[in-house]
């Protein structure tokens, strides 16, 4: 069986840092959206990439953002992907990816078959899509929240992109994630945290 690539998103402290990369994980992420709780700034960005050299990838979660703060984070935490966690076109993916020269991620919300299906539009333009669960209407987040959606939409997806799995990860179930989906990457974030914002060392453990 292929290995599940594991990604913990929302790093934002040396701790923290230190437990995903003793626990194998592949990717951490690192948010640069000040409404998040696991907001970074440039200086701390830059700090966890100095920590982290070459142990682990590095991708820099951005929700709409103009390329200057796209260029700030791509520096700071000297990046290996950039995800794209908004309302981002196929086209504005192609653009981010074509000027910074770094794969580009996908995040796509998902409630309904019709969602995955969106997948497919971002061939040639995305290196990878992430199926994330749709947060309710009018929230200030775009993920992070703990929400699941209904894996089955993914039981026999097989689409044009390498993709992963977020939305409501956790320890308790994200081994029953993988045997549902065969997911090829996870994505956690509030499901390895005491509080938000809080990444809990023995939660990312487990995960």
């Amino acid at each position: 069986m292929p290995t599940t690539l594991i990604k913990i998103c929302g790093i934002s402290t040396p701790a923290a840092l230190d437990a995903a990369i003793g626990a194998r994980a592949d990717f951490i992420g690192l948010v640069f959206f000040p409404p998040s709780p696991r907001h970074v700034d440039t200086w701390g960005a830059s700090a966890l990439a100095a920590r982290a050299g070459q142990r682990i990838g590095r991708v820099g979660l951005f929700v709409d953002a103009d390329d200057g703060l796209l260029a700030e984070g791509v520096q700071a935490g000297r990046l290996d992907a950039i995800q794209l966690h908004g309302a981002e076109t196929p086209q504005r993916c192609a653009e981010v990816k074509a000027r910074f020269s770094l794969p580009v991620w996908k995040a796509l919300p998902v409630a309904k078959a019709e969602d995955v299906a969106r997948a497919d539009g971002y061939q040639g333009a995305a290196d990878l899509i992430l199926f994330d669960a749709k947060t309710p209407s009018g929230s200030a987040l775009p993920g992070g929240m703990g929400l699941t959606f209904d894996w089955s939409l993914l039981a026999h997806y097989r689409g044009a992109l390498p993709w992963g799995l977020a939305g409501g990860l956790n320890p308790a179930n994200v081994a029953e994630a993988i045997r549902q989906t065969a997911a090829p990457l996870v994505d956690t974030s509030s499901g390895v945290e005491s509080a938000p914002g809080e990444k809990d060392v023995d939660k990312i453990v487990a995960f």
